[in-house]
């Protein structure tokens, strides 16, 4: 397994990492990711250690901090074999302090989390999203108190916007206070929002990409075709408001020429989607999920090979979007405003 640098920092991440959202099951949506126990996740680990796959994320909404609990039983005894990701901000709970990115809420947040992860440190902490009623100091001072009080090693961020983060990062730098090393982020084959700006930002501002459902909130699996209805069995049916949205044309076309270069490479549709993510700038992690462990050794498989730049460039133009203002006018001066890929 290949090992990453994260962002500005001397932290390495292997590039695949397995995300929890189907652990517990806790409610209707999580039950159609997946409601894996703490027996099935132990199993899943053994097999992502085996493979290299060190890196663990979760969230403390994923089934309502039950994921994050059975992720600390499948990780007992080897806490020292593992790195822990997981997140917080949305709300956790009714009251008026229980959500957003408040002192007091964040605070409240990592110690529930190293409850939940049975741990006394969590190795990358980050936000789930953007808190515009908290100020950026008072995040990034709290921040910084709670890795020097030793609970957090490193922070990230999660769908952000290009302001929200470099806003952060004119912060940190200013102050000296913790810099985000990570942005998890939506980035797949139908879905390359993230090149327009927040791919430069993290180019420019060494911030790595740690990719969440990298194949398209299950679009990209293998089980879409053209023209066929959507399997009986996919979590589509339940899940598919709560994703990013994609015209079907724009799906199909791009599952056609994955399609034929699973053909070509004599592997699985998500093999090759997954393996054209870990060739694009700023990449460190993609997050895998899976609800069984022929899921999981299918996408373990998007690794030890690579896709040739002529592949690559098949499915960039298969998958292009033109993109919104102004990137689309700045796309037309290269000569002096490069684009990252």
């Amino acid at each position: 397994m290949e090992y990453r640098l994260l962002g500005a920092s001397g932290f390495k991440v292997p590039a695949l990492s397995l995300g929890t959202g189907t652990f517990g099951g806790g409610n209707e949506m999580f039950r159609a990711w997946g409601a894996t126990d703490a027996a099935g996740a132990r199993r899943l680990l053994d097999i992502c250690i085996e493979a290299g796959v060190t890196l663990f994320d979760s969230a403390d909404i994923y089934s309502a901090g039950l994921a994050e609990e059975i992720l600390g039983k499948a990780v007992a005894g080897r806490r020292d074999q593992v790195i822990l990701s997981t997140k917080a901000t949305f709300r956790s709970g009714p009251g008026p302090n229980e959500v957003g990115s408040s002192r007091y809420h964040l605070t409240q947040a990592v110690d529930a989390a190293l409850r939940r992860l049975k741990t006394d440190y969590i190795d990358l902490f980050q936000l789930h999203g953007f808190d515009a009623l908290t100020p950026v100091e008072e995040v990034l001072q709290t921040f910084d108190g709670l890795i020097r009080a030793g609970k957090i090693r490193y922070v990230g961020v999660s769908n952000f916007s290009g302001w929200h983060l470099m806003k952060s990062l004119a912060v940190a730098e200013k102050y000296g206070l913790p810099r985000y090393v990570a942005h998890q982020a939506y980035y797949s084959l139908i879905g390359r929002d993230y090149e327009w700006e927040l791919m430069p930002l993290g180019i420019d501002q060494k911030v790595s990409a740690v990719v969440w459902s990298p194949l398209g909130w299950g679009r990209l699996t293998g089980k879409l075709r053209r023209g066929a209805e959507v399997p009986a069995l996919s979590r589509l049916h339940k899940t598919a408001q709560f994703g990013p949205p994609v015209a079907d044309e724009h799906l199909y076309r791009v599952v056609d020429a994955l399609d034929a270069m699973a053909a070509e490479t004599g592997k699985t549709i998500p093999q090759v989607a997954l393996n054209w993510l870990l060739q694009r700038p700023t990449v460190a992690s993609v997050i895998i999920g899976a609800r069984d462990e022929g899921q999981l050794r299918d996408n373990l498989g998007a690794v030890g090979w690579s896709l040739t730049a002529e592949q690559n460039h098949r499915l960039d133009e298969a998958s292009r979007m033109t993109p919104p203002y102004p990137y689309w006018h700045q796309a037309g001066f290269a000569e002096r405003n490069p684009p990252p890929v």
